[in-house]
């Protein structure tokens, strides 16, 4: 998408009124909202309550049980599943502290949707964009609706076998919420008043591809509690590069089902995404500094450096819940940065 504002409405120019600031507003808080989901999200997984929940019930789940008797038909139900035999040692209190963590994720969810639905609406009634406007806007609409949908198919994959949900569905729905929060702040920022920009070109599109990468090797990490084991740095089981890393046959699986290989590729990618936004602050330094919209740039690089010490804090602590999940809303806010610089960046059309 390469909207504009200018692209969209000529009403600011005319008159002064800057109308599409409401919708700028509401897309931001879309993505927050995105942001928190993804959060809540990581939350489930931490304490494995993802699969408490062993139904969906678009309309009437909304509601959580509300009697001992629904609560007791929940816990059964959950106690029929792989997970919920292992976790036999269980009463109804425990049941209700998972229980509440996935209710509420997807809780968010549904009021996502709403909060999606009825601007959208409004906006459009009070004509503060065009229509070739509102067909990406509703495209939107469709990504998060799929992502309920990948919600779903994750969960579903540990309800019959798996004692936890499948890692590579994992990485699918956590793939798909960060390009729906790319895609949100992507079109709030090309709905700013048009800054003077030159096109930062394939090296910038580089980073956020390598973000997008170790985001996804960050949800292989969580999905095989790969954080959970080797917990030192820089030294990984004792060396650089530790052995085991091709154990499993063929050596595709390793990439994905190994936890020792899957937590020695998100290091790596980690060290790659260093040494790359460093070598692009160097690149923009020669090439005229940091002004204008080149000022994303240390932002992005402060980003960088905040989420490698946060995530090696994260796994020399054994992964506790409040550093994992500051860094999954870093990783969300490191690739936002990006995202946003990018949108600046590119020259409007028209």
């Amino acid at each position: 998408m390469t909207l504009s504002a200018t692209e969209q409405s000529s009403t600011p120019v005319a008159t002064g009124v800057d109308r599409l600031r409401p919708v700028r507003i509401w897309l931001y808080c879309m993505a927050l909202l995105v942001l928190a989901m993804v959060v809540v999200g990581g939350a489930t997984r931490l304490t494995e309550s993802g699969l408490s929940i062993t139904s969906w019930k678009p309309i009437s789940g909304t509601l959580p049980p509300l009697t001992d008797a629904d609560w007791q038909a929940e816990f059964e139900a959950y106690r029929q599943i792989p997970q919920g035999v292992q976790n036999g040692w269980m009463g109804i209190e425990d049941f209700k502290s998972i229980f509440w963590w996935e209710w509420a994720h997807r809780f968010l969810g549904r009021l996502i949707g709403l909060a999606f639905a009825v601007p959208f609406v409004v906006f459009l009634f009070q004509r503060r964009f065009t229509w070739s406007l509102a067909g990406p806007l509703a495209g939107l609409f469709l990504l998060g609706g799929f992502q309920g949908f990948l919600g779903w198919w994750m969960v579903s994959s540990g309800l019959s076998d798996l004692t936890s949900v499948s890692q590579y569905r994992l990485a699918a729905h956590l793939f798909a919420a960060s390009l729906l929060f790319l895609a949100l702040i992507w079109v709030a920022r090309r709905l700013e008043p048009a800054k003077t920009a030159s096109s930062p070109g394939w090296p910038a599109w580089t980073l956020l591809v390598l973000i997008e990468l170790q985001i996804v090797a960050g949800a292989f990490v969580a999905g095989l509690d790969a954080g959970m084991g080797y917990n030192t740095w820089p030294l990984m089981d004792g060396a650089l590069i530790p052995q085991g890393l091709d154990v499993i046959e063929p050596f595709w699986k390793n990439l994905f089902e190994n936890a020792l290989t899957v937590q020695f590729i998100h290091r790596v990618i980690a060290y790659v995404v260093v040494i790359y936004a460093g070598w692009l602050l160097w690149r923009q330094s020669r090439r005229g500094g940091f002004g204008g919209v080149a000022g994303w740039l240390p932002r992005i690089a402060v980003l960088v450096l905040m989420q490698v010490g946060l995530g090696i804090a994260t796994l020399l602590s054994m992964v506790p819940i409040s550093l994992a999940l500051g860094h999954q809303a870093l990783a969300f806010m490191l690739a936002g940065a990006t995202i946003a610089y990018l949108a600046d960046a590119t020259p409007r059309r028209g």
